[in-house]
């Protein structure tokens, strides 16, 4: 077992890690081809197909993998290494399938036809919560997407937004309101006549995940393909667990910052400048950069696969711990950005040559800000739950404690004693 990287704790943990280095050493081949024309990687997804990759999140009874958490995040990390938009594109799928294996709140029977359906058929999903008017769905807005109920089943009409993998998506979950009931639900709806991909995904970073729009044009769907209702205050099905399975997002962009500090430390080491005459590695102010890198990085690989761990090991707490799951997202990606950053400034003005991957790097980790939860939400949350927790100690504080009749013994032993 590597002794260099210990979020690898056991033989399984670097079994995994092989085979998702395998698979990121072959996506690399191409990412820049597809970086450069924003085309959707049909042929990476093909191979993850192949490889069983789409299965990874599928619980073993269903013919996955089962992976955890913890193993999620291990598998996005290297995957990431070799192309961030195909790391992520999958990590919707992989994302999906983690949160409904944990709290299952569907009618099982659908759940285990979706699951045959990926791992006899390669089917793709995605989690449409995303529209142009009504922004990000999880933030509580009602959606635009509407659902009437017909003799037939249930006809969807609307458009979601940001849509990755739109050109291969065979099944997608998606939020839409009832207007009947005034209230949304969770549907599963297929490919099918009525379903248009919008072809408007152009984009300064991850620009080949495929995230265009999709419109759902009169599409009818069976009566069972209402999954959940969604209830205010409630946890979806995806929101459940503390959204702990999100992480994957932030796992993601750690991967694209290991793969610029690598690239880095590989260039430092060969970069050899005649005014220095020896490799910029040996510089000294290359050196304090190079540990700047390392201990962001450090950071928050302990950050994320602590967290991962300890939701883990702790199933009381499972359900408590959104914040940390938050906090956990912004620290990862705010310290991927300023990794690439750094390892920018020590390549120099190479860094911006469309040649090396680098610019590639530095432009996709910027979308990791955008990702959700954004900056703004999780930095307004922890401070309303500072106010609010000061607010009830103050409260607390001014309240008199009950008098006792005996100076020095408590009210409810005085009441005892007499």
């Amino acid at each position: 077992m590597p002794n260099d990287d210990v979020t690898l704790r056991h033989p399984g943990d670097v079994a995994l890690a092989t085979y998702a280095d395998e698979l990121a050493a072959e996506i690399a081949k191409t990412a820049a081809r597809y970086d450069e024309s924003g085309e959707f990687p049909a042929e990476h997804f093909e191979l993850l197909r192949q490889r069983g990759a789409l299965a990874l999140t599928i619980p073993k009874e269903y013919g996955g993998r089962g992976l955890s958490l913890y193993e999620l995040l291990l598998f996005q990390e290297r995957l990431a290494q070799g192309s961030g938009s195909t790391a992520l594109s999958l990590g919707w799928h992989l994302m999906a399938f983690g949160y409904l294996s944990f709290d299952l709140k569907w009618p099982r029977p659908v759940f285990e036809r979706l699951c045959r359906d990926v791992v006899q058929k390669g089917h793709l999903v995605n989690i449409l919560i995303t529209e142009r008017d009504a922004g990000n769905l999880l933030r509580g807005g009602p959606p635009t997407t509407t659902a009437r109920r017909t003799a037939q089943g249930w006809v969807i009409s609307g458009r979601k937004a940001f849509c990755s993998a739109a050109p291969e998506l065979q099944q997608m979950i998606i939020y839409a309101w009832i207007g009947g009931e005034q209230r949304q639900a969770e549907f599963l709806v297929p490919r099918t006549d009525g379903m248009h991909v919008i072809e408007n995904w152009n984009t300064l970073g991850m620009r080949s995940t495929g995230s265009h729009d999709i419109e759902f044009d009169e599409v009818l769907v069976p009566h069972d393909a209402l999954l959940n209702y969604i209830e205010k205050d409630k946890p979806s099905s995806f929101t459940t667990g503390s959204r702990a399975f999100g992480l994957q997002i932030a796992a993601v962009y750690l991967g694209i910052a290991t793969a610029a500090r690598n690239f880095t430390l590989q260039f430092a080491a060969e970069h050899r400048p005649p005014s220095l005459g020896h490799p910029i590695l040996d510089a000294p102010q290359v050196q304090l950069k190079i540990g700047e890198i390392e201990l962001l990085l450090g950071a928050a690989k302990t950050l994320l696969y602590g967290l991962a761990e300890r939701w883990e090991r702790y199933p009381d707490i499972q359900h408590r711990l959104h914040q940390e799951v938050w906090t956990a997202k912004h620290t990862v990606t705010n310290h991927a950005v300023r990794i690439v950053e750094i390892a920018m400034s020590i390549v120099g003005g190479h860094a911006l040559s469309r040649d090396l991957p680098l610019e590639r790097y530095f432009r996709d980790v910027q979308c990791g800000l955008y990702n959700p939860p954004q900056n703004d939400m999780v930095i307004s949350s922890l401070a309303q739950t500072a106010v609010k927790r000061q607010r009830n100690q103050s409260v607390k504080e001014k309240t008199p404690a009950p008098a006792s009749a005996l100076p020095g013994i408590p009210a409810a032993v005085d009441a005892v004693a007499a």
